[in-house]
């Protein structure tokens, strides 16, 4: 009888242990003392613009006497609420915030709109000497606003503009800002031409692809333009303490010297003005935080479009 031949028997190659679970990898002592290197760097930066705010809600919390306390104390030993109210009664604040308020809105629209428009057509239309007006737009951005002031003070005055608040809302809506045109013509840029030739085939002119394609895409753009925009007017100081003369009419931002002024040969309230002025800083950062990421946004496109 005749045995068939076997394989030969396979070489046994011993298992390998599978890893443990949860088993701790090797120490990563250069990252992790990167990272707390960075967060401790971080911390440290941020104190220095945290701190003089704590320091502002600290004495707005203080009563009058407290606040020239030596050594000063980190801590109100008694909580001076009613600052919150006195303060602003002393400046009559529901009325300043009411100027402020309308002429900020009209401010920010006029220039939002008009630079938008601005961008739109350097960056989509087709005419002739449109990248000299775009390196005029660019190169008018290095002339400091105070050398206008006379001659736009006498314009002014000159048509009857003095004392209004016409200076501080109109030329928003003849122009806009340089930095917002050029930020808005970066964002057209980076949107394809075969969109604007989609919507012209189905009969869009210019205004309904503006106002309907190009509003929404580009939406980083605009609110990052109006974060901006609102910052620039509701701290504007200078343009309504030269256009303004009645204190009727004066924004918050003016009203809050008057505040310290007021005060002439004594010495100012501080927990009233610190109390009143954490009020006055209330709604831009409002603004800023509920938009912020669209604020990085709109910035972060500036180094991502093509020149066209």
């Amino acid at each position: 009888m005749t045995t068939l031949p076997t394989e030969a028997a396979a070489p046994v190659v011993p298992a390998t242990e599978p890893p443990a679970q949860g088993r701790p990898g090797p120490p990563k002592k250069p990252r992790l003392l990167g990272t707390t290197a960075w967060h401790v760097t971080a911390l440290l930066i941020c104190s220095v613009m945290i701190v003089p705010l704590l320091w502002m809600i600290t004495i707005g919390l203080k009563s009058r006497t407290a606040v020239f306390d030596v050594p000063p104390k980190l801590l109100p030993t008694e909580w001076n609420w009613s600052n919150f109210v006195n303060g602003p009664e002393a400046i009559h604040f529901p009325r300043l915030l009411l100027n402020s308020t309308i002429i900020t809105a009209l401010s920010v629209f006029g220039g939002v709109m008009t630079s938008m428009m601005a961008g739109y057509a350097l960056a989509r239309l087709r005419f002739p000497g449109r990248k000299l007006w775009f390196y005029l737009f660019v190169g008018s951005m290095l002339l400091p606003g105070v050398v206008g002031l006379i001659p736009l003070f006498q314009l002014y005055k000159s048509i009857g503009w003095y004392d209004t608040w016409l200076p501080l809302i109109a030329p928003a809506f003849f122009g806009g800002n340089p930095l917002f045109i050029f930020l808005a013509r970066q964002y057209f840029l980076a949107i394809p031409y075969s969109i604007d030739e989609a919507a012209k085939i189905d009969g869009a002119g210019h205004f309904r692809i503006f106002t309907s394609v190009m509003l929404p895409l580009t939406r980083p753009a605009w609110i990052t333009m109006a974060i901006l925009a609102f910052q620039a007017s509701w701290n504007d100081f200078l343009n309504p303490l030269v256009y303004l003369y009645s204190a009727e009419k004066w924004p918050l931002s003016v009203g809050m010297a008057s505040f310290i002024s007021s005060f002439a040969g004594q010495t100012p309230d501080w927990s009233y003005y610190m109390a009143t002025n954490l009020l006055y800083m209330l709604p831009p950062l409002i603004i800023f935080f509920a938009a912020q990421r669209y604020f990085i946004q709109g910035l972060g496109a500036l180094g991502s479009t093509n020149q066209k």
